[in-house]
């Protein structure tokens, strides 16, 4: 059975010498609500980013979003950071969203560490959202992706990214989660998109467009405790939503997997991270 595209364009990413020469790239530190409003309008052809997801992760700093103690808070907050993301967007531009799921906690104020992903121990938990029961799937990434759309933004696409190696789920009255979502939004109803530049080879060795489901394996960063962007899910975002020479937004930069392939593809990158630690990493992978 087929389980769709295999995307895997790139070289291993921590090695010095399969970087470009000189990757054009600026990194923000600070709020990225605060720092989007500073960019001119127009200024960015695409924009391709994984903001932290509710409820899921502690990164330790203030005001983080993903951290809301009502669902609502959250959906609302990335509305408003993506909103300026559209205002900075050229009119041809497109957004590539990852985003990610998640149970209600079912009464839990805390949660463990584990030896795999120090990032999952937390000293709080969300309350179970107005609606919901305990051990109910939230519905995050629809219920964002409709919150955009009715924002104004257009929803061309949704991407189902599955992980062959996904972390194993010791849960026995459910399917374990081998997957995540990406969503494709533009700015206005026609926008650039290079299908050429993303077709794939078929069953029968004849190209055909990329499709909707793409088959890629995590990628763990070893001095990341958190989850990083793979590479080969950045790359055709990258390729089909931004033309060489022009500039790719990741408001959410984390350990800077954005730049790194928007540099390697020939594309500018500006990426805007709240924590510092997060963009010392990130100027590292770059060999800044």
């Amino acid at each position: 059975m087929s389980t769709g595209s295999q995307l895997s364009l790139l070289p291993h990413p921590e090695k010095s010498n399969e970087l470009p020469q000189k990757s054009e790239g600026q990194i923000i530190v600070g709020d990225t609500l605060a720092e989007l409003k500073k960019i001119a309008d127009q200024t960015f052809q695409s924009c391709v980013t994984s903001p932290p997801y509710w409820g899921l992760r502690d990164y330790g700093i203030p005001g983080q979003i993903g951290a809301e103690m009502k669902l609502e808070e959250y959906i609302q907050k990335l509305v408003e950071v993506f909103r300026e993301v559209k205002r900075t967007l050229k009119d041809d531009g497109t957004f590539w969203l990852n985003i990610g799921d998640g149970y209600t906690s079912g009464g839990r104020t805390w949660r463990d560490s584990d030896k795999k992903n120090k990032g999952r121990g937390m000293e709080y938990r969300a309350p179970t959202p107005e609606g919901l029961k305990p051990k109910d799937l939230i519905g995050v990434p629809w219920r964002v992706a409709f919150a955009l759309q009715a924002d104004g933004w257009y929803l061309r696409s949704e991407i189902v990214w599955y992980k062959p190696n996904a972390q194993p789920e010791s849960v026995k009255d459910r399917p374990a989660r081998a997957h995540e979502h990406v969503f494709l939004f533009s700015k206005n109803e026609q926008y650039f998109y290079d299908h050429e530049a993303v077709r794939e080879k078929g069953d029968n060795g004849l190209p055909r467009n990329l499709r909707s489901v793409w088959q890629v394996n995590t990628e763990p960063y070893p001095e990341a405790h958190f989850a990083t962007f793979p590479r080969a899910l950045v790359v055709p975002c990258v390729l089909a939503g931004s033309k060489r020479d022009s500039t790719v937004l990741d408001p959410f930069f984390g350990s800077g997997t954005v730049g790194l392939v928007s540099a390697a593809l020939s594309r500018k990158f500006v990426g805007i991270e709240l924590n510092p630690e997060y963009a010392q990493l990130a100027k590292k992978r770059l060999g800044w």
